[in-house]
């Protein structure tokens, strides 16, 4: 019968991964791999403890807990503007919304960015993050054109060493939005 260690970050109990066998040929798992049926574990300390297995994340709130500033626009359905989970800050797409008036700024690219990475870095602030501990951004454009005037701006918020970052054009945004930027901080 095969186990799984997983991080023990994740709090998950222990599992029968046997489970894993009778429904996919193959299966992984963090600290242990399975080739052609025969699994490999690793120990997940140095004492020998019950194997873990990853079938999801917790949604255990002691380890998830939301975060929420009204100097940012609210959520516009059932998602919150940021979590912290594992010592990192996941905010979520964030759109050039007025935060007083739920309306963006203007229709203009270059308005819209400069209000998202305002709007960002009062989510950040409000998780205890800063735009120097963001680790990742997404930038999602509505035209892939705009490329040129969204990097000027961004590059004025974030310091060297700049985050990682993907950037794509996509057939819409909600709200018809020109851009949204969502991001991952470490705390």
């Amino acid at each position: 019968m095969a186990s799984f260690c997983a991080a023990r970050t994740f709090h998950i109990p222990p599992m029968n991964g046997g489970v894993f066998f009778r429904r996919a040929s193959w299966a992984a798992g963090i600290g242990g791999v399975t080739v052609a049926g025969v699994s490999l574990l690793r120990s997940c300390s140095s004492k020998r403890t019950l194997p873990f297995a990853c079938r999801s994340i917790s949604n255990d709130s002691r380890i998830k807990e939301a975060v929420q500033t009204e100097k940012a626009p609210a959520a516009l359905g059932p998602y919150s503007q940021a979590i912290k989970a594992n010592n990192l800050l996941f905010v979520s797409g964030v759109l050039g919304l007025v935060p007083e008036t739920g309306k963006f700024i203007s229709d203009n690219v270059e308005d819209q960015t400069e209000q998202v990475l305002k709007n960002m870095g009062e989510i950040l602030k409000s998780g205890g993050a800063g735009y120097s501990s963001v680790v990742k951004t997404t930038i999602l454009l509505a035209d892939l054109k705009d490329f040129k005037k969204v990097n000027e701006i961004y590059a004025k918020y974030f310091p060297s060493p700049a985050p990682a970052r993907s950037t794509y054009q996509v057939a819409a945004l909600p709200m018809d939005a020109k851009i949204e930027i969502e991001c991952i901080a470490a705390l």
